[in-house]
């Protein structure tokens, strides 16, 4: 059977810029840089990205393309020892995947939760009372939260029929879920530099700190965040580019994801701190007070924030449902390339039929997220 190939460069390139730019460019790319220097940060992050971002990039992209193979088979083609490296990358990614869908159905149920601003003036309570219900301790099983679990399904539901005609469906699917996100940071952007105290956050994320480079720690962050968010060492990359033709670009296509991911994460950092300073002015505090990574970033300051800008709820829902689609459209990509990878790495070894495998491997996701969400959560 032939291998599967992109219908363009382009549904390629954009397939691996949306892989790339994922959850952590909203809200982990920012915290980052606040945290390690603020403007003296983009030194080691260049380094980083120029040294060993791109020429790793460059490296998958050569290895699918060249022996037209998933991780696991094209590094045995290398060496037979090494076929066990690419099943840990895929493995480990399809771990993430179940993890990572549990936060967009999360995300799912917050586009709901936006009109009208559910949260109103405690979106922390909200969170983790309302919509988490969480429990008190370990020992203490939480309720099953309904919401959640048809948000699961959904998101489930979403990667299989994505990824069902294989580089067809997704060619068509990254067409308009990489540009959305990159569209609706920018008018985020615009919005919240146009607020006061916008100034006042910006300049937390973009004054350098320049002792900080003295740091080692502050390097090795650089690195870290380069590797986590350019998607290698998942099999992704080999995997998207095996669906090449041998005779692609690889230093140019690697040159472009690179860029556009980094693009994508300075674009948030805009987003979310102009807003930041915002809500510390508001709140007569400062803004390192209010600064936060993670899910507490997605689901409880910047909802809060959300619900001090002037407008009213009509404007503040509108701006919610902008955030939650946002960040819904750029963890979808990330989340179905997860699953690529090792759907193209059971494909050339067992030659598995590719829709059952989607079908089998979507609903083994669903009931171990049902299993997770089920279980005790508490506030450690």
């Amino acid at each position: 059977m032939a291998r599967q190939k992109w219908g363009s460069r382009w549904a390629f390139v954009l397939a691996a810029i949306g892989s790339a730019a994922g959850l952590g460019n909203a809200w982990r790319f920012p915290y980052m840089a606040y945290q390690n220097g603020g403007g003296a940060f983009y030194i080691p992050y260049f380094v980083a990205l120029f040294i060993a971002g791109i020429p790793i990039l460059m490296a998958e992209f050569a290895i699918g393309q060249g022996f037209q193979a998933s991780a696991p088979k094209a590094l045995g083609k290398i060496s037979k020892n090494a076929e066990f490296i690419g099943w840990w990358a895929v493995i480990t990614g399809s771990i993430i995947t179940f993890y990572y869908n549990v936060i967009m159905a999360w995300i799912f149920n917050y586009l709901y939760h936006s009109l009208g601003v559910a949260w109103k003036d405690n979106p922390k309570g909200f969170f983790f009372g309302d919509f988490l219900k969480l429990t008190d301790g370990p020992g203490q099983l939480g309720g099953l939260r309904w919401p959640i679990v048809i948000g699961l399904l959904i998101s489930w539901l979403w990667i299989y029929m994505i990824l069902r005609k294989g580089t067809e469906s997704v060619g068509k699917t990254v067409m308009w879920t990489v540009p959305l996100p990159v569209i609706l940071l920018l008018l985020l952007g615009i919005r919240g530099i146009t607020l006061p105290g916008a100034a006042t956050g910006l300049n937390y994320l973009f004054q350098p700190n320049f002792a900080k480079l003295a740091d080692a720690r502050v390097w090795a962050n650089a690195f870290g965040q380069i590797f986590f968010s350019l998607s290698v060492a998942f099999g992704i990359m080999i995997a998207y580019g095996s669906y090449n033709n041998k005779k692609n670009d690889v230093a140019n296509n690697a040159i472009i994801t690179a860029l556009g991911n980094s693009a994508t994460s300075f674009l948030a950092g805009i987003a979310v701190f102009s807003v930041l300073g915002y809500m510390a002015q508001q709140m007569n505090v400062q803004v390192n007070e209010v600064v936060s990574g993670g899910v507490g970033l997605a689901f409880v300051v910047y909802p809060q924030a959300i619900s001090l800008i002037p407008g009213g709820p009509i404007v503040q829902s509108i701006i919610g449902l902008a955030f939650f689609i946002m960040l819904l459209t750029l963890g979808i990509d990330s989340a179905f390339s997860l699953v690529e990878a090792i759907e193209a790495a059971a494909g050339d070894k067992f030659k598995v039929n590719k829709k059952s495998f989607l079908i089998g491997f979507s609903i083994l996701g669903f009931i171990l997220d049902y299993y997770s969400l089920h279980r005790a959560v508490y506030i450690g």
